[in-house]
């Protein structure tokens, strides 16, 4: 088989089961604790008609190319995102000569949560589907919830702190305290007492035994105590009372949540201590008793759902029996609405789509030119097909329910009690998205973290029956897997098989992987709610649209923990927490791997310019699909919508680093002028220096010529050498001196002159050098030895012509004019005689 293969390559009628390592070049392409089951060869991704490589791991379906050897994203898929999943086998001939002689191929039929519908090709006689099969049947919902790929990585670098203190911080953050650091005991302290002048959290759901689902701290009104909670708990479902999830921190005004009143088909049921907590959250603060604010009560359901529920002992409330309160109802549908509809939006995409599970294109299928991934002649009928999905339906009603409860709050400083009938699907969805237009600090990263973590994981949204992941208990949310014969339609519009192929009606032993019909996708729903929100308003928020969709992948793969069981009792008591990583930690790790620039970020957001409430009109609530999500596996080429967000990042990340470069030369440039204006600074006093030494050795000159003449007037004979030596020679003047001596000294008694017994050397060497303390020791000595007139008593020279000449000598200084004129005998020696 060639290397870039596709399915009209294989030889299907004469491939012999292949046996490799399963080792072989795959281990790059596994993460950290991932494990292969089963790998299979030969293998075609009918979508995109690719050969490749399939391996089951403990994590995902991994399809990796065989031309290119590179993975394939639509094709790997994690095993908790795949819906369900079916095997077929196709009747398909080759060729106008062969048209007598038909194969089968053995299919296999992936349905994805994250809107792809992928099938893959087996060869025949391998028994490789099979094994992909039987491992797909014991994998993607293992009957335990500690055999998932997320215990089996364990929380490795992505360890996270406790949920629970990251909630308090929350909390006080609402009620205006200082949430520097909650310390790990402080939210075991049942003595615990924080509150403001109109609210308070309490403890009394500390063991979970008031309410299993909701969190352990509540925020409810200052002037209701513990025990009129506990006794307003009984009246509501599952008891779920009202508590507050957002307050105004000026107004006072809230959004409270609860589940439904346990009215009964009479309608006619009352509780004292609900009515109290419930007028409790419209009073200012616990001791004004003028104004109140005015209540609404908005439920989620349609008003005939309500009041069906009456049957079960559920309902709704009577404005009559609330003090100044006005019940309206948002019109949601329920959970299984929402299923069927996102089902009908992926059935609708896959079939208009270009890489659709059928092998092709909307433009071959349909045999003409293609716009947004419908034929042109048929454009109507497709958007109709789009609009009777409902989804887009579903999503401006969540959007308009949201808008009407921030607007109560922002315009009107009402409360809003919002709740459907549990109080953890609509309610969620409601109460999030209205504190995320009311609360600027939501549309943050570390916000839109504190919101999930605050109205969905900790206030019991039932992620696991959602996702049809298994429990903590160890029971599944969903029906175990099962074998049953199916009709086998890949899918039940006319024509949709590969080229030249037929479907069969039935084919034995078909496996089908049912969900159980609790699985919905209520938070899928509420991420496309935001996206909605972010194209109406592109610089109110900090993340981008792919950051929503990263969040998306991360909650679907059940890669990390945080989203696993169904309350934030199950997860604290199994001790996921702490056995799994932190989907927060890798999304912020991916973040800082790129800084300011990473797709994360959204370039646009203007922190200052968005700081109040969103409050869009019902004009702007007119849902589109959400491109990067929706169209990216069925129209690849659609899905680029954020091609303008990408160039525009990439030319600011381009301006960046080119305003750094720029930072960087002017700092350079700047460093040079420093290093220029310091060199100009000593080359200054190099020439100072050099002048002052010119001047200092010209001085030396004259000093040197003064004492060379002056000692030569003396009689002596100053020759100086090259290497700065000098001699003196004295012969004549030593002659003088000692006839003077003669002729002065006394005669002895018998008439004989005696000479003074001095011995007289005047036969001075020394050297000249550069050191002035030597040269002055130097004239000192020649001075003393030399000069005719200097006695014990002192120097006798004229004027003190013997004197320090110029600071830097000690020498003869004399009148060379008068000596040369006089004769030192004739003015001296002989004055007396």
């Amino acid at each position: 088989m060639d290397g870039a293969g596709s399915w009209d390559a294989l030889e299907w009628t004469k491939i012999e089961p292949v046996t490799r390592s399963v080792s072989h070049g795959m281990n790059k392409f596994l993460l950290e604790a991932e494990e292969v089951i089963v790998e299979g060869f030969g293998v075609v991704l009918v979508n995109t008609d690719e050969a490749g490589t399939l391996l089951v791991t403990n994590f995902r379906l991994l399809f990796v190319s065989e031309g290119s050897r590179k993975l394939i994203a639509l094709g790997t898929i994690p095993l908790a995102t795949i819906e369900r999943f079916n095997k077929q086998v196709i009747k398909a001939s080759y060729g106008p000569r062969q048209s007598e002689k038909t194969t089968s191929r053995r299919l296999l039929q992936v349905i994805g949560k994250d809107m792809r519908i992928i099938v893959y090709g087996f060869r025949p006689r391998t028994k490789q589907r099979r094994a992909v099969l039987e491992s797909l049947s014991r994998c993607i919902r293992p009957k335990r919830l500690w055999d998932l790929y997320a215990f089996a990585c364990g929380p490795s670098k992505f360890k996270s702190s406790n949920p629970k203190s990251r909630l308090l911080n929350e909390y006080l953050r609402l009620l205006g305290k200082d949430r520097s650091h909650v310390s790990g005991s402080l939210w075991e302290d049942k003595t615990l007492l924080v509150a403001n002048k109109w609210w308070r959290i309490s403890n009394v759901n500390s063991n979970y035994t008031m309410c299993a689902t909701y969190p352990s701290t509540l925020i409810v009104p200052s002037c209701i105590s513990d025990d009129e909670v506990l006794q307003a708990s009984t009246f509501r479902a599952r008891c779920r009372l009202p508590v507050i999830s957002w307050c105004h921190p000026k107004t006072g005004a809230v959004v409270a949540r609860s589940s439904q009143p346990m009215i009964g088909l009479m309608m006619n049921a009352r509780s004292n201590a609900d009515e109290k907590l419930v007028a409790a959250l419209c009073a200012p603060n616990s001791g004004d008793t003028g104004y109140k604010r005015k209540l609404y009560i908005a439920d989620a359901r349609p008003r005939k759902n309500a009041l069906a529920n009456g049957a079960m002992g559920g309902g709704s409330e009577s404005s009559s029996n609330y003090f100044q309160s006005e019940v309206v109802f948002l019109g949601i549908d329920n959970i299984h609405a929402m299923r069927d509809s996102l089902a009908r939006l992926r059935e609708y995409l896959d079939t208009h789509g270009a890489a659709s599970s059928d092998g092709l294109s909307s433009f071959l299928r349909n045999g003409g030119w293609t716009w947004g991934g419908g034929n042109l002649s048929s454009m109507s009928a497709s958007v109709s097909t789009l609009g009777d999905s409902g989804w887009l339906i579903h999503v401006h009603s969540v959007l308009a329910g949201s808008a009407w409860i921030a607007a109560r709050v922002a315009l009107e400083s009402a409360s809003v009690l919002v709740h459907c009938s549990d109080g953890w699907d609509r309610t969620s969805q409601l109460v999030s998205l209205a504190s995320l237009l009311l609360d600027p600090y939501y549309r943050t990263f570390d916000g839109f973290q504190a919101l999930v973590e605050k109205d969905w994981l900790a206030f019991g949204h039932p992620f696991s029956d959602r996702m049809g992941m298994p429990t903590a208990l160890g029971t599944s949310g969903m029906n175990e897997l099962s074998r049953q014969s199916s009709g086998g339609n890949i899918s039940s519009s006319p024509g949709r098989g590969p080229s030249g192929s037929q479907l069969t009606s039935s084919v034995a032993g078909s496996s089908q992987a049912q969900i159980s019909s609790n699985y919905s996708p209520i938070f899928l729903q509420w991420i496309d709610c935001i996206s909605q929100l972010l194209r109406m308003y592109p610089c109110a928020f900090e993340f981008s649209l792919v950051f929503l969709v990263d969040f998306l992948d991360c909650m679907l793969s059940c890669r990390f923990g945080n989203f696993l069981c169904n309350s934030e009792k199950e997860r604290q008591q199994s001790g996921v927490v702490d056995a799994s990583g932190c989907m927060w930690v890798y999304l912020k790790d991916l973040r800082m791997s790129e800084g300011c620039f990473h797709a994360h970020y959204n370039l646009f957001y203007d922190r200052m310019g968005n700081d109040g409430p969103l409050l869009p009109p019902a004009a702007a609530l007119a849902p589109t699909l959400w491109p990067q999500f929706h169209l990216r596996w069925a129209c690849p080429q659609e899905s680029q919508a954020g091609e303008i967000d990408a160039h525009y990042r990439n030319m600011a990340q381009r301006f960046t680093q080119i305003q750094k470069a720029k930072e960087q030369a002017e700092e350079k440039a700047k460093g040079v002028t420093l290093n220029m204006e310091a060199l100009t600074t000593e080359l200054m006093k190099e020439k100072q220096l050099r002048s002052s030494a010119m001047n200092y050795t010209a001085q030396i000159c004259r000093e040197n010529l003064a004492i060379k003449r002056a000692m030569q007037s003396l009689g002596c004979k100053v020759q100086f050498s090259s290497n700065g030596d000098c001699t003196l020679s004295m012969a004549s003047l030593e002659r003088e001196v000692r006839q003077r001596a003669i002729r002065s000294s006394p005669k002895e008694s018998d008439g004989s002159e005696k000479l003074t017994e001095t011995s007289i050397d005047l036969s001075v060497a020394g050297s000249i050098m550069d050191d002035k303390d030597s040269a002055i020791d130097f004239f000192k000595q020649a001075c003393e030895n030399l000069c005719p007139f200097r006695t014990p008593e002192g120097c006798r020279w004229p004027d003190a012509g013997c004197a320090q000449l110029g600071s830097q000598f000690v020498g003869l200084k004399a009148n060379f004019d008068a000596l040369d004129q006089l004769s030192i005998y004739d003015r001296y020696f002989d004055a007396e005689s």
